[in-house]
């Protein structure tokens, strides 16, 4: 300990002297470079979900990568020059460990933006990166290592160090941050731009390269934390029979995810109607879909019911859809001149296809009047039904009340029994 403690004094004594300052305008000075450089490079609007740039500048990782590149080689160049190094010893650390944290973290919200467990990995990073900058600091990291090799126990035929599995730990979880970022940035490239046709076949693609990504990099962290990967065998076993009892229906969902972004069957932007609700499909994930209702409700639906069940699809080769809606006229009322009136009318209704156009078509002798059933089409099943049917009522009122065409009400009759008198 009494060399960590010599060092620390030795840093604090260089601190005291006054080339400090010197050290600190050129570190200051390092500092605006990276900041101006970062920003002429994102541009004046921020880019939201930017790993490189961040949305403040300084909290993306091109930031701390700049920063870190000019202050060491701004340092370089003073020992080259002779020049005392005190603060440079302390700054290319801490300048290193924001860039840990930065990568870290803002590879995490992309990969995962909704995930609450992000936010206390995020502080457990941080925590641990910074630790591990004040004993790098004050020289007892060292130490600290070397007490963790002392810490040693026997896994089968090999002993394992609590030092040994921190090292892997932290390289195990590097690589895991580098593989996110890398199925990130392949899964945003293939969805951007999307139309509606081919999105479904993208975020296959998208699902299978981070499937694929995390898989390998989870075999790379294992083999960095020196875990012998032939032990997994065993391991795959295991899973497999978990698979074959408590995880068949998640492995079913996550089969049946596949199989519908490969088939095609349910699209991005389709209107269905799965198990009594119906909506817009907004999002389908490997285990499950998420469905939209025109009054904003939102339903979770397993990817397993979509394959096993009968599902509505009203947009799966056609988008257009045929509605009706009824109305009644007078008897007595010349249906043969008032059919072409109607149908003229709901043709300029808004929403209401020309080709196929809407048809009337007398469909019953009702009780109080002639019922009239006109049919007609709509291209976008999305925007509702119950705008366009109010739309052509409308348009039908409109008409009827200009060709002062009687629309009956209800009649009863009403038989009086004459009773004899006393």
């Amino acid at each position: 300990m009494i060399p960590q403690n010599d060092d620390l004094r030795a840093l604090l004594s260089a601190l005291a002297h006054s080339s400090s300052f010197t050290e600190l305008g050129v570190l200051a000075g390092c500092l605006l470079l990276a900041y101006g450089v970062v920003r002429l490079m994102r541009g004046a609007l921020p880019t939201p979900g930017s790993v490189w740039f961040g949305e403040r500048i300084v909290d993306g990782v091109l930031f701390p990568v700049l920063a870190l590149a000019a202050a060491w080689g701004a340092r370089q160049a003073m020992v080259v020059l002779g020049m005392p190094i005190a603060v440079f010893k302390i700054a290319l650390p801490i300048l290193a460990s924001l860039l840990v944290i930065r990568l870290g973290v803002r590879v995490l919200r992309v990969a995962f933006p909704s995930s609450q467990i992000v936010r206390v990995l995020e502080r457990t990073l941080s925590w641990l990166v910074w630790i591990w900058l004040v004993l790098w600091i004050t020289g007892l990291l060292p130490a600290v290592m070397k007490e963790l090799e002392e810490v040693q126990w026997k896994v089968g035929n090999a002993h394992v160090s609590l030092r040994s599995l921190v090292e892997g730990t932290v390289t195990g979880g590097l690589v895991l941050v580098v593989v996110l970022w890398i199925s990130a940035g392949i899964e945003a490239r293939l969805l951007k731009g999307a139309e509606t046709g081919n999105l479904s076949l993208r975020k296959i693609a998208a699902n299978a390269v981070r499937a694929l990504l995390l898989f390998v990099g989870l075999l790379l962290a294992l083999s960095a934390a020196g875990i012998d990967l032939t032990a997994l065998s065993v391991l795959g076993g295991a899973v497999g029979v978990g698979l074959g009892f408590g995880l068949q229906k998640l492995a079913a969902n996550y089969v049946s995810g596949f199989v519908i972004l490969a088939e095609r069957s349910l699209r991005i932007g389709d209107m269905v109607k799965a198990d009594s609700f119906e909506g817009r499909i907004t999002d389908i994930n490997t285990r499950y879909t998420v469905i939209r209702a025109l009054n904003g409700r939102e339903s979770i639906v397993p990817n397993e019911l979509l394959i096993t069940q009968r599902i509505e699809n009203l947009s799966l080769s056609d988008p257009r859809v045929l509605l009706n809606t009824v109305v009644q006229v007078a008897y007595g009322t010349d249906i043969d001149w008032l059919i072409p009136q109607l149908e003229s009318a709901v043709r300029e209704a808004p929403r209401v296809l020309s080709d196929p156009g809407p048809a009337v078509q007398l469909s019953s002798f009702a009780a109080d009047g002639l019922e009239l059933t006109v049919h007609f089409w709509i291209g976008d099943p999305e925007n509702g039904q119950g705008g366009a049917r109010s739309e052509v009522n409308r348009a039908l009122l409109r008409k009827l009340n200009a060709l002062n065409v009687e629309i009956p009400y209800p009649q009863r009759v009403v038989h009086q029994v004459a009773h004899p008198a006393p």
